[in-house]
């Protein structure tokens, strides 16, 4: 009997969470130094919240910083999942607003890692696809 084709191991893959209180206080250096530095480690980071635009800015200049001076350092994969309340009535939306004002885009989850492990980020309003290398 014939096996089918083996699959490779992925040596040193994790994850790591952060929830979106471990970073409320941080400046936006702060915050894309703790996510670069996890994925440098070979770390896939899922941040609990949606990062500023201004925060993705600064994390996409640091990375495109790095990649040229960071040995075997390819760069990131970056998506944000949020929830799709186009179906949802006027007051769930007032109230998913008055709740962001308050405390933040915390209702999405941003993902982000390592190109040299994820291959691809697929998503669409039910799931989200990690293509891993």
């Amino acid at each position: 009997m014939k096996r089918g084709k083996r699959l490779g191991k992925i040596k040193g893959l994790s994850l790591h969470l952060i929830p979106f209180s471990e970073i409320a206080e941080l400046s936006i250096a702060q915050r894309v130094r703790k996510i670069l530095s996890l994925v440098l480690g070979n770390k896939i980071v899922i941040l609990q919240g949606r990062l500023r635009a201004e925060e993705e800015a600064r994390l996409i200049e640091d990375t495109m910083a790095m990649v040229e001076h960071v040995k075997n350092f390819k760069g990131i994969e970056l998506a944000v999942i949020e929830p799709n309340l186009s179906n949802a009535s006027f007051f769930v939306k007032m109230k998913h607003r008055i709740a962001r004002s308050l405390v933040g885009d915390n209702s999405a989850l941003t993902v982000v890692g390592p190109a040299s492990v994820i291959k691809e980020i697929k998503k669409d309003p039910r799931k989200l696809e990690l293509m891993i290398r």
